[in-house]
C-alpha cells in the first residue's frame, strides 16, 4: 500500500466496526452457532454481487488452483471454530472479560510471525505489545471470576484468540495471490457451510427468531464482518498479522464504550486506566515497528 495514512485509517475503521461484535452477540437471542452462521452467511450474500457482476473477479474464480481453494476453505474452518468458541464464551462470562481475552491475539501472532514469517520485532515494539495487553487485562480484571462457568468462558475465549490468529496467518499467505472479494467469499462461504452443518447436527433451529435478533444478525454481517473482518482481509496484503492483531486490541476500548451506551455497562475508573494504557501500548508498538516493516511487502510475501 502506497499510503501508510490510508492503512492506519482503514485499521481504525476495522477495529471500530469489529468492536460491535460482542454487542450484537449479546443482543441476539439465539444459540452461539446460529448467530455465527448467520453472521457469515449474510456477509457472504452481501459480497456475492461483487463477484458475479465483476468480470475480473468471475474470471479469477475459475482460474485459481486447487491449492488456493484448499487454503481458502481451511481459513473458513478456522473462522468457524473461532466464532463458535468466542460466541459460546459470551454465555459464560462477561462481554468485557471475553473481549479482553479474545483480543490477546498478539501473544500468538508475534510468536507465529517470528517463526513462520521471519518477522523481527524491536524491543520497543515488544514492550508496547506487553503494555497494551496489560491495559486489556486491567479492563477485564474485575470480571475475571474463578467460578466454574466464568473460567470455562474465559478458556473458550483464549482458545478462540489462538484460532483467529491462525486464520490471519492463512490470510497473510494467500492474500498475495488472490483478490479480496474472492478470498473473503471462499473463506466466509466455507465457514457458513461448516457452521450450518454443525448447527444442523445439533438440531438447532434456523428460524423463529425475533425481529431484533435478525437485525443483530445483519449488524454482525454488515458492520462487524464486512466493515471489520473484511477490511483486515484487505490489509493482509500489505500489513502483517502481528500489526493487525495488535490493532485489534483496540476492540476492547470500542466494546467498553459501546457497552456503556447500549448495554448500560458502566465504565469504571479501572477500565478508564486500562483504555489509556492500551492506547499508549498501541502507539509505542506501531511507532517502533513502523520502520521495521517499511521494506516492500516483507520477505514472507515473496513468491
Amino acid at each position: 500500500m502506497k499510503s501508510p495514512l490510508i492503512s492506519y485509517m482503514a485499521l481504525f475503521l476495522g477495529v471500530f466496526a469489529l468492536s460491535t461484535s460482542a454487542i450484537f452477540v449479546k443482543l441476539a437471542d439465539a444459540p452461539a452457532t446460529i448467530t455465527a452462521f448467520y453472521r457469515i452467511f449474510f456477509a457472504t450474500v452481501i459480497l456475492l454481487p461483487f463477484l458475479f457482476f465483476n468480470k475480473k473477479n468471475r474470471t479469477e474464480l475459475f482460474s485459481i488452483s486447487k491449492k488456493q481453494w484448499g487454503i481458502g476453505v481451511l481459513s473458513g474452518g478456522f473462522l468457524a471454530i473461532h466464532y463458535v468458541l468466542w460466541f459460546e464464551s459470551l454465555n459464560y462470562t462477561s462481554v468485557a472479560s471475553s473481549t479482553v481475552i479474545v483480543t490477546l491475539q498478539p501473544l500468538f501472532s508475534i510468536i507465529g510471525g517470528y517463526f513462520l514469517f521471519k518477522e523481527r520485532f524491536r524491543k520497543g515494539a515488544v514492550i508496547g505489545c506487553l503494555v497494551a495487553i496489560l491495559g486489556s487485562i486491567i479492563i477485564g480484571w474485575q470480571d475475571f471470576q474463578m467460578s466454574g462457568q466464568a473460567l470455562f468462558g474465559d478458556i473458550l475465549a483464549f482458545i478462540a484468540a489462538g484460532v483467529i490468529t491462525g486464520y490471519f496467518f492463512i490470510g497473510q499467505l494467500i492474500r498475495k495471490e488472490i483478490s479480496l472479494v474472492l478470498y473473503s467469499i471462499i473463506g466466509y462461504g466455507s465457514s457458513a457451510i461448516f457452521l450450518g452443518t454443525f448447527a444442523f447436527s445439533q438440531q438447532l433451529p434456523f428460524f423463529d427468531y425475533s425481529v431484533d435478533t435478525w437485525w443483530s444478525f445483519i449488524g454482525l454481517a454488515f458492520v462487524a464482518t464486512i466493515l471489520g473482518q473484511t477490511i483486515f482481509n484487505w490489509l493482509l496484503k500489505w500489513i502483517s498479522t502481528s500489526v493487525i492483531s495488535m490493532s485489534i486490541l483496540g476492540e476492547t476500548i470500542g466494546t467498553c464504550i459501546l457497552a456503556y451506551f447500549i448495554l448500560d455497562e458502566v465504565i469504571s475508573l479501572q477500565q478508564g486506566m486500562g483504555i489509556a494504557i492500551i492506547l499508549i501500548g498501541l502507539a509505542l508498538f506501531l511507532l517502533q515497528q513502523k520502520n521495521v516493516n517499511k521494506k516492500p511487502d516483507q520477505s514472507a510475501f515473496k513468491e
